[in-house]
């Protein structure tokens, strides 16, 4: 009987079917590839339920009504800016206004202390850090609609009602457990090793904070920001509680959300859909801008604490 030793690569190719390769190799790139159009797929069909009514609306600004109520996507047949003009006239710019006034606000003072207090908790062991840390982040999980009622007595019993500063609180409360626990994450990434060498240098705590470990945490900084400044925008249920006059003298500071549906109770049994479209297009715009100039760096913000 005659043995015959075969090499190792001739034996390997012939368990894997004489191509070489592992068997198994083929379904397994096969379901690469269907996992990969299936994603794909759900991005694209996402990404159409989300232009195509944005489209709508932009088109239906420059429409009549008769317009509207035709061809859903039908471009326009004369292009002009009345109904923006009509929407702004009707009280949209007064409301834009309050809006950015509550917010140059509120976002800075969210971003500050926000990332002081993740600073804190992330960098300063002591006792009681975990629970407060979970305090925080609880705030997060905690319905707003429940606590309208004991918020509206609060801020009323501080005369703060349909006041800037009323809302600007309520807001840097608001936003306060998401940005602290966003915050927590990223400053416990940084390296320690530029901690101690500020130490080493005497630099105090409060400039150790400032000059070295927020410059470092600018990536976190700008993504939270931008999520801020996104649900502070868009905010409707906060300031429909805060935000309406107690009295016949007392003026009307409602916010850009309060002036949309302002607009349509304004309309009463007449129609002018493009008045509405139009101001809508008005809020849409500022956060589109917003989200589009800083896409990069939200999402090296979200991803640099996972790769570092």
């Amino acid at each position: 009987m005659t043995t015959v030793i075969k090499a190792p690569g001739e034996a390997a190719a012939e368990k894997s079917g004489g191509s070489g390769r592992p068997k198994g190799g083929g379904s397994r790139t096969s379901d690469g590839m269907v996992l990969n159009v299936f994603s794909h797929g759900f991005l694209a069909v996402w990404a159409i339920l989300i232009v195509l009514p944005l489209i709508w609306l932009t088109l239906g600004s420059f429409k009549t009504d008769s317009q509207i109520g035709g061809s859903a996507l039908a471009w326009p047949s004369n292009w002009n800016f009345d109904a923006f003009g009509r929407a702004w006239e009707k009280g949209i710019g007064d409301y834009f206004a309050n809006t950015l006034i509550v917010m140059v606000f509120s976002v800075p003072l969210t971003m500050l202390l926000g990332s002081m207090a993740a600073y804190v908790l992330a960098r300063y062991p002591f006792k009681g850090n975990r629970i407060i840390y979970y305090f925080f982040v609880s705030g997060a999980m905690f319905p707003v609609f429940l606590a309208l009622v004991p918020l509206f007595f609060m801020v009323k019993r501080l005369d703060m009602l349909n006041s800037y500063q009323g809302l600007i609180l309520v807001y840097v409360a608001y936003s306060m457990p998401f940005t602290v626990f966003f915050m927590h994450s990223f400053f416990r990434t940084l390296p320690t090793a530029v901690h101690e060498a500020a130490v080493i240098d005497g630099a105090s705590d409060t400039r150790i904070f400032f000059q070295v470990m927020l410059p470092m945490a600018k990536p976190g900084l700008i993504s939270v920001g931008i999520f801020n400044v996104l649900g502070q925008w868009n905010q409707y249920i906060l300031p429909s509680v805060l935000m309406q006059p107690q009295s016949g003298s007392d003026p009307e500071r409602y916010m850009l959300t309060q002036g949309l549906i302002q607009l349509q109770y304004q309309m009463g049994y007449e129609t002018d859909l493009p008045v509405l479209f139009a101001g809508v297009t008005i809020a849409m715009i500022p956060m589109l801008v917003v989200y589009l100039s800083f896409q990069r760096q939200i999402q090296a913000g979200l991803t640099s604490a996972t790769l570092k």
